[in-house]
């Protein structure tokens, strides 16, 4: 493609913040890079893959809500976080992570876990322990 059909269709996806570098050819006919705020194709299906996200966040919200999970799992996704990352920035094993999970195990965890949580999700203990979901 060159230069002046890099596409710029912006959907407001990133409110024109972020601009991905393309390839394009110039009138010499030399590749350079152009900044391109998308294209609708790609912006459609970024603007799905986050409704996914979102509708994850907010099932997990609910289970935490009707206390079927702990609000380490809310957090967790919101963080875009999975269990393996969890794990690594808190220092506990996975299935230690899963454990912290259930209601009646996050109920008896020490203040001293609960703000190892708090750090990672950069929240107040106090949103955690109360279950104040932001």
């Amino acid at each position: 493609m060159k230069n002046n059909e890099v596409p710029q269709d912006d959907a407001n996806l990133l409110e024109g913040k972020f601009r991905e570098p393309c390839y394009a050819l110039d009138e010499q006919g030399k590749y350079n890079t152009i900044k391109s705020v998308g294209w609708e194709p790609k912006n459609i299906v970024i603007q799905h893959a986050w409704e996914g996200v979102n509708e994850q966040i907010e099932e997990t919200k609910q289970l935490v809500l009707q206390e079927k999970l702990s609000p380490i799992a809310y957090y967790m996704k919101k963080q875009l976080m999975d269990v393996q990352i969890l794990a690594a920035y808190t220092g506990f094993f996975q299935w230690t992570v899963k454990r912290h999970f259930k209601m009646k195990t996050f109920n008896k965890l020490s203040d001293t876990k609960l703000m190892k949580y708090a750090e990672v999700f950069e929240i107040e203990l106090d949103v955690l322990k109360n279950k104040k979901l932001l």
